[in-house]
């Protein structure tokens, strides 16, 4: 069984046990979260399509931790004119593990 969920205006293909890196959570460490924006449910051969959620279907999911990537260089750089610049960029991300798909 496995789901789509929508999350900081991205989308995510889940299953139970998975475990996934989303742009940040108000949520403490070690709390549950509750996904209502579910756009697909499958089970099995058995599909389930929203328009555009899925009514009744939830995704419950845990928080591991809060953290940041790694950092992304960003350099800007013009040929023969003796500039450059070089910029840096960390996301700060939540990790949850999702516990269950509730349709």
């Amino acid at each position: 069984m496995y789901a789509v969920i929508t999350s900081g205006s991205k989308q995510f293909t889940v299953k139970v046990g998975d475990t996934l890196k989303l742009e940040s959570l108000a949520a403490e460490t070690g709390s549950t979260v509750n996904f209502d924006q579910v756009l697909m449910v499958a089970n099995g051969d058995k599909v389930q399509l929203g328009k555009p959620y899925v009514k009744g279907a939830k995704v419950t999911a845990t928080v591991v931790e809060h953290g940041r990537h790694k950092k992304i260089l960003i350099m800007k750089f013009r040929r023969r004119k003796h500039h450059q610049k070089q910029m840096g960029h960390r996301q700060n991300y939540t990790e949850v593990k999702i516990n269950e798909i509730l349709v």
